[in-house]
């Protein structure tokens, strides 16, 4: 098996694991726990699981004005904001409706991109916009598309969470990660977010503290959260092996896999307005994605995270 196979078959594993969060959230949501709680419990264990993997690391990590900053920006724009968002919305959404929600992330990213001049303007990548968001329309505007017109009030709190990755991923490329590696940028911003989320949670009353005897939502809280750290982790890792562009087709792969999961566990099935919003939003992510190779980061890095 040569090099290329070995790294596809990474990034399928990838997009599986990520598109497992999916149903694995809307599990989770689906009992008492209320977004921020669970916000603040999915970063404490991926602290964990990130400071595991440093712990044996030569070095210390630089704590100044900048890596602060960057890491109260990860955390905010990169967790907080956007899974606050999308527990909320998956309480009420199809799981698969979510996944394909997010696949909007480079929809997002290209007009902002060319305010701060990260990107210049193309046709197609407009078009590729233009397809996005005719997928996002032929999901809330048809009357058979969903299977309760109530929902459409709720699909515009799943678009926040691609919004917010989208600014994140534009501003660590406008302005880098202060000489952090991807590691140290996810790690301070778990401690970051943790010292975020928790006061909030407490300040709503949406604090809670898993106690036995433990139920389901307690175990896809605790899955969900530690694939997402080791997937997250190898998809840095992949970034740096194979490059941006590569490792970016991970979207297509998390959004179908997404789908498929949710069919599989939680027995969803979709409209073929659905299935038309899913081509059309495949469509719009090849266009959209950046053409040209872009190098594998550095450690000091200006590199993308913000696929989540």
């Amino acid at each position: 098996m040569n090099e290329r196979t070995r790294l596809s078959l990474l990034l399928i594993a990838l997009g599986a694991g990520w598109g497992l969060t999916q149903p694995l959230t809307k599990i989770s949501v689906s009992g008492d726990y209320q977004p921020l709680g669970l916000v603040f419990w999915q970063l404490v264990i991926g602290a964990v699981v990130l400071g595991v993997l440093l712990w044996r690391r030569p070095g210390r990590i630089p704590v100044t004005r900048r890596t602060l900053a960057v890491w109260i920006f990860i955390a905010a724009m990169g967790t907080v904001l956007p899974n606050s968002a999308s527990f909320r919305a998956a309480a009420d959404l199809p799981s698969g409706i979510m996944s394909i929600a997010i696949a909007s992330v480079p929809m997002f990213a290209f007009p902002i991109a060319l305010m701060l001049g990260n990107d210049r303007f193309s046709m197609a990548r407009l078009a590729g916009l233009v397809l996005g968001l005719s997928g996002v329309a032929l999901i809330a505007l048809p009357e058979a598309a969903m299977p309760d017109r109530a929902m459409v009030a709720i699909l515009p709190l799943a678009l926040v969470a691609p919004f917010c990755y989208a600014i994140e991923a534009n501003g660590v490329a406008r302005w880098g990660t202060a000489g952090l590696d991807p590691l140290q940028v996810l790690f301070g911003a778990s401690l970051a977010g943790v010292l975020i989320a928790g006061p909030l949670a407490l300040a709503t009353g949406q604090f809670f503290v898993p106690r036995p005897p433990f139920v389901v939502q307690d175990a896809t809280l605790l899955a969900a959260s530690l694939i997402h750290a080791v997937v997250y982790t190898t998809y840095v890792w992949l970034v740096g092996r194979a490059g941006a562009t590569f490792a970016g087709q991970v979207a297509y792969l998390v959004t179908g896999f997404g789908v498929l999961w949710a069919m599989l566990l939680l027995g969803e099935r979709y409209s073929l307005w659905v299935w038309a919003a899913l081509a059309l939003m495949a469509t719009g992510l090849t266009l959209v994605q950046p053409r040209h190779p872009v190098a594998p980061a550095p450690a000091k890095g200006n590199n993308d995270m913000a696929t989540h």
